[in-house]
């Protein structure tokens, strides 16, 4: 029988950001001079597929730093960020610590102490229990930072000293529900102090915008993700209000749900800043098997960001 036709307009930019590529490289590069095992607190990016590649190179992942035996073997911080308390009970126990941080994240840290040492109290805008939002909070002292999620927080928010507040934000949040939180803060306290550059990070930017273009455009959307990376999830509730009727944020191509992808003519795909392209390629292989293909590339940005590895690594190459 003959395949119907089927159009893939494929955002771009889309997948590995340079905070990302780093974080990753920073797992492989330790490897490469230590060999195995290196530890990691927590997923370095979150995505399965990643990390199950790298715990088959070597890597363990590990949730707290008490789940790691006395050793000399490398201890990687996530790309998310970890709060101060972290690299101080590595240092306790002379662990060979190297951050990971993405830089994007690390410029959100040092605006709160900014603010902190000048006296402010800090509005955090993000998810409660996201690991960069953890990282954040644990920056300063406990009681100085508050979070909010939503408008209706801000409007709800009692402070001590409205006149003397700041915010910063996750960088991975919605760029659109993220400006309507910052324009209540400013509504209800005029004199909050913001960022000088926007917090929320140019990948995350600039794949929402990929996103809004296509959307409109098709039948269907694929993000391709994991569930729990927040910049994905992101990217999926772009895509829906965008006003696209079917979007579904996929892993791996075994877990199309193909009763839903019928009788489609069109089909936008793009992949959270965590998501290889060999997962983008997977699927699109497998809506080809299917479909007689045709894929576009839809180009809103131009990326060449790029991060250095951690210093101690670095350093460690170096000698």
């Amino acid at each position: 029988m003959t395949k119907p036709p089927l159009d893939i307009l494929l955002c771009a930019p889309r997948g590995f950001c340079a905070g990302v590529v780093r974080a990753i490289d920073a797992v492989e590069k330790a490897l490469a001079i230590h060999g195995a095992p290196v530890y990691v607190r927590h997923e370095i990016v979150h995505n399965k597929y990643v990390v199950e590649s790298l715990r088959r190179k070597g890597a363990v992942f590990v949730r707290e730093l008490d789940e790691i035996p006395d050793t000399e073997a490398p201890v990687i911080f996530s790309a998310h960020g970890v709060p101060k308390s972290v690299p101080e009970a590595a240092a306790a126990r002379n662990f060979l610590a190297i951050d990971a941080t993405c830089p994007l994240v690390t410029k959100v840290h040092r605006e709160a102490q900014v603010h902190y040492k000048r006296g402010r109290r800090i509005i955090l805008i993000g998810h409660a229990g996201h690991p960069e939002v953890v990282g954040t909070m644990g920056q300063l002292p406990e009681g100085v930072v508050t979070l909010v999620e939503t408008v209706a927080d801000v409007l709800a928010l009692e402070p001590a000293e409205p006149d003397n507040l700041a915010f910063v934000t996750q960088t991975t949040l919605s760029v659109d529900d993220t400006q309507e939180v910052v324009d209540a803060l400013k509504g209800r306290f005029p004199s909050i102090a913001g960022p000088h550059k926007e917090d929320i990070c140019y990948a995350t930017t600039n794949r929402q915008g990929a996103v809004k273009r296509v959307a409109p455009q098709v039948d269907a959307m694929i993000v391709v993700g994991s569930p729990n990376s927040s910049n994905s999830q992101r990217l999926r509730e772009v895509a829906e209000r965008e006003g696209c009727g079917l979007v579904r944020l996929i892993l791996r191509a075994e877990d199309i749900d193909w009763s839903l992808f019928g009788n489609l003519r069109s089909l936008g795909v793009t992949a959270g800043a965590s998501a290889p392209e060999v997962l983008v390629e997977e699927i699109i292989d497998a809506f080809a098997a299917r479909y007689a293909v045709t894929v576009e590339s839809v180009s809103t940005a131009d990326e060449s960001v790029f991060f250095p590895l951690p210093r101690e690594l670095r350093e460690q190459a170096a000698e």
